[in-house]
């Protein structure tokens, strides 16, 4: 179990198991079903069923709405067809010239999609410090409809003060939307819903699939008219997930649990090896006393992720060689697998940016993010040993 000093979940693996498992229209199978039927027959020219046509609804997706919704305290969810097209769609909930205020760590891709808007459907966006409420005040205005936070962020694990943001945004105006992407740590480990977000939004594609083999996104909501608008925005756009991919996503929140116990668990059995290893620089992880918001986290999740981040102690040929003598990790984009996966988002993720830009914002050539999955926690730290050791001055080793 996650470790006594953070908050216990109650309830929640009976809920991913059984809520939205039998849907009523398809009898009682215990497993829900796949739908793959494109259109629905009607009874009479003015249709009364629920169903018409896929893109408007379809039940095996329905399940997992309804699942989703209760795993994050929420009345209400949609399903998309990835991560993106979820934070594209809630974009359009916005109107030109609309003021968004955006952490200022943040996901690349969602950097890159917030530059379109900026152009193309003119939104005012803004970067933030989320760390800094004096800094949030300040840049409230009148026009300012959204605040998009994640926290931890991507890629430097701050943990963020959600109900203090949303304290401070909901009483300058109760209309400004605030939307929290936990795709770092599922709806097992943080709920920001219960600390004032309106939308709780997934790259579903990560921790809560969990098996790389499903892309998909969401957003989970407690206000019903929020939840129509953007629903009837995702049926203009067309941004739904299909059946099939629907069905491994419900099946995969049965073990969401079960997962993330054992994530949160090898994460701090590496975070500890990698920090008394000579060729390692610095280890992040919110879940150890050294973090910076460490004791936030202690209030505000019930343990972290897979994901953290350390510096290599050496330069970018080293790290080059560290990559190449990996065995059981893997150098992927990705994360929130059952298998180990790392990048250097330096060469990677920011080509886009110069290397003055990536430096500034802290992504240096040593810079690596680490995705630990659920193997066995010796053999991760093997594999981990074996690579750093192969480098000049890293034959020490600590296990």
């Amino acid at each position: 179990m996650i470790g006594e000093e953070f908050k216990k979940q109650t309830g929640f693996n009976t809920k991913a198991i059984h809520v939205g498992s039998t849907p009523k229209p398809l009898g009682d199978p215990v497993i829900t079903p796949i739908v793959t039927s494109t259109i629905y027959k009607y009874d009479t020219v003015n249709n009364d069923k629920k169903y018409e046509y896929t893109r408007v609804g379809n039940p095996t997706r329905d399940a997992l709405e309804e699942c989703l919704a209760s795993l994050d305290n929420g009345k209400f969810a949609l399903t998309f067809a990835s991560g993106q097209s979820a934070t594209l769609s809630i974009s359009w909930l916005l109107n030109p010239h609309d003021h968004i205020l955006v952490s200022r760590d943040l996901y690349t891709g969602t950097q890159g999609l917030l530059s379109t808007l900026r152009e193309k459907r003119y939104l005012d966006v803004q970067y933030f410090n989320p760390t800094d409420q004096i800094e949030l005040r300040n840049c409230l205005k009148p026009n300012t409809k959204m605040i998009w936070l994640e926290s931890p962020t991507n890629p430097h694990l701050v943990v963020v003060d959600l109900k203090a943001i949303a304290d401070i945004v909901h009483q300058y105006s109760k209309d400004i939307i605030v939307v929290v992407d936990n795709s770092f740590l599922s709806a097992y480990l943080q709920k920001p819903l219960d600390f004032g977000a309106d939308i709780t939004m997934y790259s579903l594609t990560k921790f809560m699939n969990g098996h790389s083999d499903v892309l998909m996104g969401a957003a989970v909501m407690k206000c019903e008219k929020l939840y129509n608008n953007l629903r009837r925005i995702q049926i203009n756009l067309g941004a739904v997930p299909s059946a099939y991919d629907c069905y491994l996503m419900h099946r995969s929140l049965k073990t969401l649990g079960v997962r993330m116990e054992k994530h949160h668990e090898n994460s701090i059995k590496v975070a500890k090896f990698l920090q008394k290893h000579p060729k390692i620089a610095k280890v992040v992880h919110p879940a150890l006393p050294d973090h910076p918001q460490y004791e936030l986290s202690l209030k505000q999740t019930y343990g972290h992720s897979g994901i953290i981040t350390f510096y290599l102690n050496g330069d970018f040929n080293d790290v080059k060689k560290f990559a190449k003598n990996l065995k059981c990790i893997s150098i992927a984009k990705s994360l929130g697998g059952v298998e180990s996966t790392i990048v250097f988002p330096f060469a990677m993720m920011y080509e886009r940016y110069t290397e003055q830009e990536r430096i500034e914002m802290g992504i240096t050539e040593n810079f690596a993010r680490f995705s630990v999955g659920i193997e066995d926690g010796d053999s991760i730290i093997n594999d981990l040993d074996q690579a750093l050791n192969s480098l000049p001055g890293g034959t020490v080793s600590k296990l």
